[in-house]
C-alpha cells in the first residue's frame, strides 16, 4: 500500500485502571483515537498484575468494533539495561523477558524501552551493556519488535543520537527484532531540528538507522528550547515546537500507518487529537 493510501494513526498513553485493556480501549474510544499506549506494569515496581486479568478478548472485540489498531506497550522506566550494578541489569532482564510474554499475550507488535543511562561509566560502556542484555533476552522467535526510544541528552541517558541507536542495534544479534521509536521532544531537544526540516531529520534517520525500523512515533511539545538536553513535555501548541509544526509531522506522509502517541501532560488528550486531526472541538455536551 503506498504510503499516502495509509492512515493517520494518533492516540495517547491511556490508564490501565481497575479493568486493564479494556480500561484502556474505552479511554481511546472517549478520544475519537484509532491507536492507543499503555504500561502494563507500574513504574513503581512491585509485581505486575497478572496479564489473563486484563480483559484481552473483550477489549479486542471492542477494538476491531471501533477500527483501533496497532497499539503499543511502553516498558517500564525502572528497567536499565545500561546500569554496572549486577541486580539492577539482571531485574532489567527479567523484566523485559517477561514483558514480551505479556505482550505476545495480548497480540501487540510493539514494545517501546529507553536504552538505559550509563550512571557515570560511560556511553561506550552502556552501549555494549544494552546490547549484551538484549542478546540475552532475544531468542529470534519473538512475535513483536523492541522499539529503541530516541532520547533528549538529559542525565546519563544513551540512546540520544541516532548514530547510538544504530550502535547497539548492529551489537544485537537477532537485530530483526529491534526498531525505533521517535519522540519529537527529545529529538528536538537532544538538537535534532525537527521543527523546521523534518524531511532532513527523516532523511539522516534512513541513512543511519533505515526508516523500515521506524515503527512508533511519540508527539510531544517541549517546555523547553531546542538543544537544551531536557526532557520536559509540554501541552501540543503550549511549547517551543507548536501545533504548526507538530500537524505537519503528525500529517507527514512517512508517519502514516505508523502508531503516533501522545504524552503529555494535563489530561487534554481529546482537545489535542481534534487539533493535530483538524477536528471540530467536541461539544461539552456530548
Amino acid at each position: 500500500m503506498p504510503e499516502s493510501d495509509k492512515p493517520i494513526l494518533l492516540g495517547a498513553n491511556v490508564s490501565i485502571a481497575k479493568t486493564g485493556l479494556l480500561a484502556a480501549v474505552q479511554e481511546t474510544i472517549e478520544y475519537d483515537a484509532n491507536t492507543f499506549m499503555i504500561y502494563t506494569r507500574s513504574n513503581r515496581g512491585g509485581k505486575a498484575r497478572p496479564i489473563t486479568e486484563f480483559h484481552r478478548d473483550e477489549a479486542l472485540a471492542l477494538m476491531k468494533e471501533h477500527n483501533i489498531v496497532d497499539p503499543v506497550v511502553h516498558l517500564s522506566y525502572l528497567v536499565n539495561l545500561a546500569s554496572a550494578k549486577e541486580d539492577t541489569w539482571q531485574y532489567g532482564i527479567d523484566v523485559l523477558t517477561e514483558e514480551i510474554a505479556r505482550v505476545e499475550y495480548l497480540g501487540f507488535r510493539y514494545i517501546v524501552m529507553h536504552p538505559g543511562s550509563h550512571v557515570g561509566e560511560g556511553e561506550a560502556y552502556a552501549i555494549g551493556r544494552i546490547a549484551d542484555a538484549l542478546n540475552r533476552i532475544l531468542t529470534g522467535n519473538e512475535k513483536l519488535w523492541i522499539c529503541l526510544e530516541t532520547m533528549a541528552g538529559d542525565g546519563s541517558k544513551v540512546g540520544n543520537s541516532l548514530e547510538q541507536i544504530a550502535d547497539i542495534i548492529s551489537r544485537v544479534q537477532h537485530e530483526d527484532k529491534l526498531a525505533v521509536c521517535i519522540d519529537t521532544c527529545h529529538n528536538y531537544s537532544f538538537g535534532y531540528d525537527v521543527v523546521n526540516d523534518f524531511d532532513g531529520f527523516l532523511e539522516q534517520f534512513d541513512k543511519v538507522i533505515g526508516m523500515d525500523r521506524l515503527k512508533v512515533a511519540h508527539i510531544n511539545d517541549s517546555k523547553n528550547p531546542p538543544n537544551s538536553r531536557k526532557d520536559r513535555h509540554a501541552n501540543i501548541g503550549e511549547g517551543s515546537l507548536g501545533l504548526e509544526a507538530l500537524h505537519r509531522i503528525v500529517h507527514h506522509e512517512a508517519l502514516r500507518g505508523i502508531p503516533q502517541i501522545l504524552e503529555t501532560p494535563g489530561g487534554k488528550y481529546r482537545e489535542e487529537i481534534d487539533l493535530l486531526l483538524d477536528r471540530a472541538p467536541q461539544s461539552s455536551e456530548a
